[in-house]
C-alpha cells in the first residue's frame, strides 16, 4: 500500500448515495487521478490517502483509495480554500478571506475554542459566530468517523450510514458499545468487531457482548432461510463464538427475552428462539390469513356450475374435475392455495377465474415475485401482471426496515377484488406479511405455486407451511394433461420429483408420436462439457431448431464457482457469442468487460433506479429495478459515462459507470436465479460441486424452467445423487405450528 498527502483539487464525479468519487489529487510532487469512497469530502479538502496505483483499461493510471484521513488544511491558502468551499455553514469566499486575514495561524484555534472572536469581523453576529463554530466542529467530528470505523473493518462506504443513524456522537456511542455496529449494518464481521471491542477494554463477560453474540447468531441463521433455531443449538454456537459459560449465555437469553429482543416459543417440549421481528412476522401472517379467510365471502358467484359450462363453451376447453374443484373452492372460500407441477393445469384455472369474475365486473389483480414471472403471467393470461414489489410499493420502504423490531408498516390497500399470486413458493415471510397487510377483508386471495421447487431466497418457507397446516383449502393438482404428457421435459420433471431417473430416448413409456424435446448428454470431463455448451449455443441449436441464443436459449448451472460456474461460463459464452469488436465501446468493471449486446442481470434491489418504458406515443416512467431482472446492453456512452440496458419487460435504465456492481452477465445464471422464469430452450449443466447444492428440488426447479427444449449435460452419477438427495436443508420455521396449534 502507498500513502500520499495532498489536496483534492477537483471532483470529476461523486455519487450522492455512496460517495464513490473520481477526482484530481495534488501533492507537492504530482497530480494524479484518484478513485474510491470518500464520504464527507469536498473539493479543496486536505487528505492523507492510502491505496495502490492501478492501470485502468480506458482511463490509464489511477490511484485506488482503500482508506483515507481528512486533515486540517496545512497552509493558510488551503484553509481559506476549505472555508470558501461551503464546508462551514454561513461562510463563503468573501467571509473566508476576512477570517484568514484577521486570525491567520490562529484560525482553527478560534473556531474550536474561542468562537466569540469571529464576531469581531463585520457582518458576523455573536449568534452567527457560534453557529459557524458548531458547523466547523461537526465537520471535524464527521471526519473522525471514517478513520475510527476502519479499526472495525468497516470501510468509508459504511461511514455515511453510521453517521446518519448515530449523528456526531457516533464515536462516543460505538466506544461505549462497539456491538451497536452489528445492529446498524447487516453482514458485518462479528469477529473483527469483537476483537476490537476486547482491545479497547470490554470484558469477555460483558452483558452487551454476550447479547450481541446471541443476536448475531440469530441474524446469521436467517441468511440460510431459517426463522428460528433450537435454544440448545444457539447456546452451543454462542459458546464457541464468545468463549463463555452456558450459565452466562442463559442469563443473557433471559435478559434479551425480557427486553423483547428475542422470543422463545415452546413447541411440544422444544424451545425455539427467534429474533423478535421474525416471530412477530410469522404470528401476523398466521393471524391475518385466517382472518382474511374467515371474513364474509362477499365476492361469491351464484350458480357456479352454469358459469363453468359457459367457460367451457366459450374457450373450447374441457375442464377436468380437479380444475372444476379448484374453481369451486375459490368461489366458496376467501383464501385458496393451488399447487402442482408443470402441465397440471394451473394456468387454465387462473384464466378461468379471470373470465368468470371479470364478467361480474370484479377487479382482478395478478402478481408474481419476479419481473420474469410477472411477464410470463401476462403472456399466458392476456392480462397485465405486476411484480409484488411494484404492487406493494415496497420501493418506498427501505428493505432492511421491513425487518426492524420497532417498525410497523401499514401498506396502502390493494385496489382489487380477486388477487392471484403466482410462483408463491418464492415469496418470503416479510413480503407475505406485507402483502396480507395490504388486502381488504372480503377480497379473495389465490396463492398459486409449486411447493416442491426451491424455497424463497429470503427467510421462511411460507407456501409449504401454509399447505402443511391444512388450515386453508388447498387443491393439489397431480394429473399431467394429455398434451403436456407428450413433453419429455414435463414427464421427466415429474419423474425426478417422484424420485425416479430420466426416461431414456428409447424408453417404452414414451408415446410413439412424442416430440423429442429432452436430451441428456452424459459427460464427466469439465472441458468437454464446456465445449458442448459453447457449440450448442453457437450454431448447433440454430441448425437443429432455428433457436437463436439471444432470443431463446438460457444456460443454467447450480454453482457460481469453478470452470462450470456462472463466472467462468459467462466469460466463455461472451467470448463465443459477443466477442471484442474493433472500434466498438466497451467498459471494464469488477473483473468483467461489458459490451453492447451483452445479456445482463440486476443482482440487487435498487428502489431508486429511474426507468422509462415507451408504448407507441405513451411514455411511462418509474423507479425500481429488482434482483433477478434481466435485459440487454443497448449502448455504452463513454462521454456520459453510462450504460443503457433494455430489460425484458421493455423498460430502459441508465447505469452510471460506478453503479456497474449492480449488474452482471447472464449468458449463464444459477438455477436459484432462474426460479420464476421460463425459457424456450434451457441448457442445464450438472457439474461436480458442493453436495449442499446437489438436491432433488434444485434439479426439479431447473428442469421446469424449459418450455420447448431441455438439454442436460453432466455426469449421470451426479444426477442419480441429486434425485436421491431429498435433504434440501429443511428450514426452521414456526408458521405451520402457529396456524395449527396457537390459533386453535
Amino acid at each position: 500500500m502507498e500513502e500520499k498527502e495532498g489536496i483534492l483539487s477537483e471532483i470529476i464525479y461523486q455519487n450522492e448515495v455512496n460517495s464513490y468519487t473520481v477526482g484530481i489529487f495534488e501533492t507537492e510532487d504530482e497530480q494524479i487521478t484518484v478513485v474510491g469512497y470518500l464520504p464527507f469530502i469536498s473539493k479543496g479538502d486536505t487528505l492523507k490517502i492510502t491505496g495502490k496505483t492501478v492501470e485502468h483499461k480506458d482511463y490509464g493510471e489511477q490511484f485506488k483509495i482503500e482508506t483515507f484521513e481528512k486533515l486540517m488544511p496545512q497552509t493558510l491558502a488551503s484553509l481559506e480554500a476549505y472555508l470558501a468551499n461551503g464546508n462551514v455553514k454561513g461562510i463563503g469566499p468573501a467571509t473566508a478571506k476576512k477570517i484568514i486575514d484577521k486570525f491567520g495561524e490562529e484560525t482553527i484555534h478560534v473556531f474550536k475554542f474561542e468562537p466569540q472572536k469571529l464576531a469581531q469581523i463585520k457582518g458576523i453576529s455573536k449568534d452567527k459566530a457560534i453557529e459557524m463554530s458548531e458547523s466547523f466542529i461537526e465537520n471535524w467530528e464527521v471526519w473522525q468517523i471514517v478513520g475510527f470505523l476502519e479499526k472495525f473493518g468497516l470501510g468509508p462506504e459504511s461511514a455515511k450510514k453510521v453517521y446518519n443513524l448515530l449523528g456526531i456522537n457516533a464515536i462516543e456511542e460505538i466506544e461505549a458499545n462497539p456491538y451497536i455496529l452489528i445492529d446498524i449494518s447487516r453482514g458485518v464481521d462479528f469477529k473483527q468487531i469483537d476483537d476490537m471491542a476486547i482491545k479497547i477494554g470490554i470484558k469477555r463477560e460483558n452483558s452487551k457482548r454476550i447479547q450481541s453474540g446471541i443476536k448475531y447468531a440469530l441474524i446469521k441463521i436467517t441468511y440460510n432461510g431459517h426463522c428460528c433455531t433450537l435454544k440448545e443449538n444457539l447456546k452451543e454456537y454462542v459458546k464457541q463464538l464468545l468463549g463463555v459459560s452456558d450459565e452466562i449465555i442463559e442469563q443473557e437469553i433471559i435478559n434479551l427475552k425480557v427486553n423483547n429482543d428475542i422470543v422463545i416459543e415452546n413447541r411440544e417440549g422444544e424451545e425455539w428462539v427467534y429474533l423478535f421481528t421474525y416471530y412477530k412476522t410469522e404470528e401476523k401472517i398466521a393471524e391475518r390469513i385466517i382472518k382474511l379467510n374467515n371474513a364474509k365471502n362477499i365476492k361469491k358467484v351464484s350458480n357456479i356450475e352454469k358459469e363453468l359450462k359457459q367457460i367451457e363453451e366459450k374457450t373450447d376447453i374441457l375442464l377436468s374435475e380437479k380444475q372444476k374443484e379448484a374453481i369451486k373452492a375459490i368461489n366458496d372460500n376467501n383464501v385458496v392455495i393451488i399447487t402442482g407441477g408443470p402441465g397440471t393445469g394451473k394456468t387454465t384455472i387462473i384464466k378461468s377465474i379471470i373470465e368468470i369474475y371479470k364478467q361480474k365486473k370484479y377487479k382482478i389483480v395478478l402478481c408474481a415475485p419476479t419481473g420474469r414471472a410477472a411477464k410470463r403471467m401476462t403472456e399466458t393470461t392476456g392480462e397485465e401482471a405486476s411484480t409484488l414489489h411494484r404492487l406493494l410499493e415496497i420501493g418506498k420502504v427501505d428493505e432492511e426496515s421491513l425487518i426492524k423490531k420497532d417498525t410497523e408498516y401499514q401498506g396502502a390497500p390493494i385496489d382489487g377484488d380477486i388477487i392471484i399470486v403466482d410462483e408463491t413458493s418464492m415469496v418470503d415471510m416479510f413480503v407475505m406479511s406485507y402483502l396480507l397487510d395490504c388486502i381488504y377483508l372480503g377480497t379473495k386471495l389465490i396463492l398459486v405455486g409449486d411447493s416442491d421447487q426451491l424455497p424463497s431466497v429470503g427467510p421462511g418457507s411460507v407456501l409449504k407451511d401454509l399447505i402443511n397446516s391444512k388450515k386453508l383449502v388447498t387443491v393439489h393438482l397431480d394429473k399431467v394433461f394429455r398434451q403436456a404428457a407428450k413433453s419429455k421435459i414435463i414427464v421427466n420433471a415429474h419423474r425426478v420429483n417422484n424420485g425416479k431417473n430420466f426416461i431414456n430416448k428409447d424408453d417404452e413409456e414414451l408415446e410413439k408420436d412424442s416430440k423429442q424435446d429432452f436430451f441428456f448428454i452424459k459427460e464427466n470431463n469439465q472441458e468437454k462439457i464446456l465445449e458442448q455448451v459453447l457449440s450448442l449455443c453457437n450454431g448447433r441449436l440454430k441448425k437443429f431448431g432455428d433457436y437463436d441464443f439471444f432470443e431463446s436459449i438460457q444456460v443454467l448451472t447450480p454453482t457460481k464457482k469453478g470452470l462450470l460456474g456462472t463466472k467462468e461460463l459467462n466469460k466463455a459464452l461472451q467470448n463465443e457469442l459477443n466477442p471484442h469488436r474493433e472500434g466498438e465501446a466497451e467498459k471494464s468493471s469488477m473483473g468483467a468487460i461489458f459490451r453492447i449486446g451483452d445479456r445482463v442481470m440486476q443482482i440487487k434491489n435498487n428502489y431508486d433506479m429511474y426507468w422509462e418504458k415507451r408504448d407507441g406515443d405513451i411514455l411511462e416512467t418509474g423507479n425500481g429495478v429488482f434482483n433477478g431482472e434481466t435485459g440487454t446492453i443497448t449502448n455504452i456512452n463513454d462521454k456520459e459515462k453510462n450504460i443503457r440496458v433494455k430489460f425484458d419487460d421493455e423498460k430502459i435504465c441508465w447505469y452510471e459507470y460506478n453503479d456497474l456492481e449492480q449488474i452482471e452477465h447472464s449468458y449463464c445464471i444459477t438455477i436459484h436465479k432462474a426460479q420464476g422464469s421460463e425459457f424456450d430452450v434451457v441448457i442445464m449443466i450438472i457439474p461436480q460441486t458442493a453436495p449442499m447444492l446437489l438436491t432433488r428440488n434444485l434439479l426439479y426447479t431447473g428442469l421446469t424452467r424449459a418450455k420447448k427444449m431441455l438439454i442436460v449435460i453432466g455426469n449421470p452419477n451426479i444426477v442419480d445423487f441429486m434425485i436421491k438427495n431429498i435433504d434440501s436443508k429443511k428450514r426452521n420455521t414456526g408458521l405451520e405450528y402457529k396456524l395449527t396449534k396457537k390459533l386453535n
